[in-house]
């Protein structure tokens, strides 16, 4: 039976076991292997050192590529604090997918919100006292680098924080940062995970 394990990455964590580099300070960058031990996993996909939250790993090459694969579309929503307020027009250019360097995006699902209760980033995120900021819950089916990013400063609005908050079916609800567990996994949850990612890709066509 394959292993999979939902990981709640922390900012400033690298996504991988080792060739962990010094900050300029000559200050060890932590890796997964200060948080995980399990032998055997390796990550399905990446997530960004400055970014936070969902991180799944696995012990299955075949579970990793339909994780990881952006043919299989399987939908990633991210919490995003941005800067700026907003506009519903800036929501919907998201919403039918802005033009990058590399290409222009597929359609994302995109809201406002509240702002949500997370836990204390550290370091926290550094504000201008005089540009607001706000929360966006946004949904995407590719695995382009720093996509998110990316996109909110297509339409203006710069990431300041951004927390991958669910993969398909999996998500990091009720875990604390640094702390991970195994869940069980098998092809009925695989083959769900892609009927759901299609129904949500079919929907925003």
């Amino acid at each position: 039976m394959p292993r999979l394990i939902l990981f709640n990455k922390p900012y400033g964590v690298l996504s991988q076991f080792t060739d962990r580099g010094t900050e300029a300070g000559g200050t060890i960058r932590p890796t997964l292997s200060d948080y995980i031990d399990v032998p055997g996993v390796y990550p399905a996909g990446r997530l960004d050192r400055d970014s936070e939250g969902l991180l799944l790993l696995t012990d299955d090459g075949k579970v990793q590529a339909r994780i990881a694969d952006p043919r299989f579309k399987l939908p990633k929503t991210y919490l995003v604090q941005v800067e700026g307020d907003v506009t519903e027009a800036s929501l919907a250019s998201l919403r039918r997918g802005v033009r990058l360097k590399d290409g222009p995006t597929r359609p994302a699902e995109a809201e406002r919100i509240a702002d949500p209760a997370l836990w204390p980033r550290d370091p926290p995120v550094r504000f201008r006292k005089s540009v607001s900021d706000c929360w966006l819950r946004l949904t995407i089916r590719e695995g382009r680098n720093r996509q998110v990013r990316r996109m909110t400063a297509a339409v203006g609005h710069p990431t300041l924080r951004l927390v991958r908050w669910r993969i398909g079916g999996w998500t990091i609800e009720g875990m604390e940062p640094g702390k991970w567990r195994e869940v069980a996994i098998a092809a009925a949850k695989l083959r769900s995970n892609r009927r759901l990612a299609s129904e949500r890709s079919d929907s925003s066509a």
